[in-house]
């Protein structure tokens, strides 16, 4: 199979979105297994690293969703592609610097659409499949994780309201390592199939895939190691804030949030619904919170996660669209963009280090900022 240089350039930009997807959204899997103790945070990254390269090769339900439903294939070019992911690219290394688990997914599906409008016009994007497959899962399942969340963790606590503090808390330390792995697993599942799917996609526009083919041997191989390294990586930043900045979580509703979430995950995989393990992961988490009285939780930050999602769609997608715009001028114009790509890039994670986060002090609460300097 010959490639293009402009494929592989997609292959492998398609390769450094799954990379950000990993560390973006390590703490799905493990922000509350952290932020209780039940695992040190660096076995918790490379347990997860592990088993998101495992969860790749169960299922590729939704990277056919992906590679043959949202748009049309016979309309769009590798360029196009390629301007989808620049969009993605920049919107999750954007959040990840401000601590907010917004949607990989829903940044890549943005990206993808936007730019495809800019080439090739509405009637290339499927908007009943976009629909279906991706809006009503995104507001279906946060919701449906939260519920399902916060009556495991209401159980949880009744179920063990005569047990001994000490006992009860080793075994819920036990059962979340189970949990955590398993939503680690069905992330992997869920999330390394949108790369996998995008790449197909970008054979196929190239004519080295019939349409309506499934991924290759070596591109599943190859999406599940650069979501497992990302993921290995730690995206420390996301993890303090939905381990410590939610609510104080404890045992039992850490295992009842990841419990939850991996239910909701793995069904919607094997459906090939391409949902958000962000929003799954963030509402059972919240949940969790809710089901344990008097527990605190922090609606404000509920707000702030609220508002990037309801941005991640609309801004990865303008951000896709210009780059189509500038791509579609020719040559010059991609190496414009992956220029400019680079650049944010590296800009964004030097502004990162003015403020480190790591597996250290993953779990210290940060300061409240004081209403005078706020203002």
């Amino acid at each position: 199979m010959e490639l293009s240089l402009i494929v592989v350039v997609v292959v492998v930009t398609a390769l450094a979105f799954d990379f950000t997807n990993g560390f973006h959204d390590t703490a799905n899997a493990m922000a509350t297994s952290i932020a209780t103790g039940a695992l040190r945070p660096k076995v918790a990254v490379l347990l997860a690293g592990a088993l998101n390269l495992v969860g790749a090769f169960l299922s590729v339900e939704v990277a056919k969703t992906i590679s043959s439903g949202l748009v049309d294939d016979a309309r769009i070019s590798p360029v196009v592609i390629f301007a989808g992911l620049v969009g993605a690219i920049l919107w999750n290394l954007l959040t990840w610097l401000l601590g907010l688990p917004s949607s990989s997914s829903h940044a890549l599906f943005g990206g993808l659409i936007g730019a495809t409008l800019v080439a090739a016009g509405t009637g290339a994007v499927n908007f009943g499949a976009v629909l279906t497959k991706v809006i009503i899962p995104a507001l279906i399942s946060p919701l449906l994780a939260g519920l399902v969340a916060l009556i495991a963790t209401y159980l949880a606590y009744r179920i063990t309201v005569r047990a001994h503090d000490g006992t009860t808390k080793k075994g819920f330390k036990v059962g979340q390592i189970v949990s955590a792995s398993m939503v680690a697993l069905a992330h992997g599942t869920n999330d390394a199939q949108k790369t996998m799917g995008i790449i197909t996609l970008t054979l196929i526009t190239a004519g080295a895939l019939t349409p309506n083919s499934g991924p290759p041997f070596w591109v599943i191989l190859s999406a599940g190691l650069a979501i497992a390294l990302g993921t290995y990586m730690g995206g420390w930043r996301i993890i303090q804030t939905l381990g410590k900045r939610v609510s104080d979580i404890q045992t039992p509703q850490g295992f009842a949030a990841e419990t939850s979430a991996a239910t909701v995950i793995l069904a919607s995989s094997h459906l090939g619904f391409a949902l958000s393990t962000t929003q799954v992961a963030t509402g059972a988490i919240f949940g969790a919170g809710a089901g344990r009285r008097l527990a605190s939780v922090q609606w404000g930050v509920a707000g702030q996660m609220a508002l990037a999602w309801l941005f991640t769609l609309p801004a990865a997608a303008i951000v896709g669209a210009v780059a189509a715009w500038v791509s579609g001028t020719g040559v010059t114009g991609t190496i414009i963009v992956a220029v400019v790509l680079i650049a944010a890039a590296a800009g964004i994670y030097a502004a990162s280090r003015r403020r480190p986060i790591n597996a250290d002090n993953v779990n210290d609460v940060p300061a409240p900022v004081p209403a005078s300097a706020a203002a």
